[in-house]
């Protein structure tokens, strides 16, 4: 009588568990896109790598590390991170394209919450 009992409030038990781990895992993952906008780097891309990593389960994330040279020095660990779910757009970049990056510093890269291709202001023609 009380095993009837205990084991579908075991099994309850560790149902909920695991959706509350789940619906915490997605939230994570999909809160990859929202960076704090922080600090700007400005400058010319030198150096583009894309992959694409498992960030758990079924769930992946794209990542494009950047090189970039501003006026003063390179900076190479840029990283923008974005969750691969439907609706999303990988942002697109090309070496030599001129750049703004708002983002925020991480423990020993910048993450880029948002790229902005700077437009080159064309003088009139006199």
């Amino acid at each position: 009588m009380v095993t009837a009992i205990v084991i579908p409030i075991i099994c309850l038990y560790f149902f909920w568990l695991t959706k509350k781990e789940m619906r915490e895992g997605y939230e994570k993952w999909a809160s990859l896109k929202n960076v704090p906008e922080e600090a700007i780097i400005s400058g010319e891309v030198v150096q583009i790598s894309e992959n694409r990593q498992r960030y758990s389960y079924s769930r992946y994330v794209h990542v494009l590390e950047l090189t970039i040279q501003t006026k003063s020095n390179r900076h190479s660990n840029i990283k923008k991170i974005t969750p691969l779910m439907k609706n999303i757009r990988i942002p697109s970049v090309k070496i030599g394209d001129s750049v703004h990056l708002y983002g925020n510093w991480e423990d020993d890269f910048f993450q880029v919450g948002r790229i902005q291709n700077a437009k080159t202001k064309k003088e009139p023609h006199t």
